[in-house]
């Protein structure tokens, strides 16, 4: 039955212990505080490898958003044969593979096949066994070079070494696929109304030209 008008609520339930089951968030700055201090431990702990993987540059999909590029879940098989990095080593120095994700353009394959070649030439591996390294390890005086030179504390992170940005990038007088700061959505506004006032500002100057006639005589 419908309630009308201000009258007396019919079968009011309102038994249950509704204190017990609410849900509060006064933790949240707590929270906060104790994921960045985890994030801290990890990056200690996993030091010096990075704390997250490399990942690939990918379009962002439908029409509407394929203008810009994103962080992609794993390289492909192809980008990283095409780099010379087996598949089964990438995993153990910080690649993700995506074995799903397949090179529909030669562009995007291009593009990550050179970001992988830059990690690999950047990365040093440490050896398991620091007097017998392996071929591709680095070598007791690498080692002790990169430990001497602080790099340890400063490599926490892919993404700082390798950004993704969606700046214009201007190539032989034309605009890249990224966006551009010439403001198109702004012309196009203001050619709208050039278009629908130009009666009003032909009247508006001739009207002028009349009073400058008339003030003339």
């Amino acid at each position: 039955m419908t309630i009308k008008h201000n009258q007396q609520i019919q079968h009011n339930h309102f038994r249950k212990d509704w204190q017990r089951r609410v849900r509060t968030h006064f933790d949240q700055p707590a929270k906060k505080l104790k994921r960045r201090n985890a994030r801290i431990e990890k990056a200690a702990k996993v030091a010096p490898r990075p704390v997250d993987k490399l990942r690939p540059i990918v379009r962002c999909p439908t029409v509407k958003y394929n203008r810009r590029v994103r962080a992609g879940r794993g390289f492909t098989f192809a980008e990283l044969k095409e780099a010379g990095i087996p598949r089964k080593l990438a995993p153990t120095i910080g690649i993700s593979i995506d074995p799903r994700r397949q090179n529909l353009s030669e562009e995007s394959l291009a593009v990550n096949v050179e970001r992988l070649k830059a990690y690999k030439a950047r990365i040093i591996l440490f050896p398991r066994n620091a007097k017998s390294p392996k071929k591709g390890e680095a070598s007791a005086e690498e080692m002790k070079k990169h430990r001497e030179s602080g790099h340890e504390d400063k490599v926490k992170t892919t993404k700082s070494h390798f950004p993704i940005s969606n700046k214009a990038v201007f190539e032989e007088g034309k605009i890249a696929d990224y966006p551009s700061e010439e403001g198109a959505y702004r012309k196009l506004r203001v050619a709208r109304s050039d278009a629908r006032l130009v009666g009003k500002r032909e009247k508006r100057a001739k009207a002028k030209e009349e009073e400058a006639a008339a003030s003339k005589k």
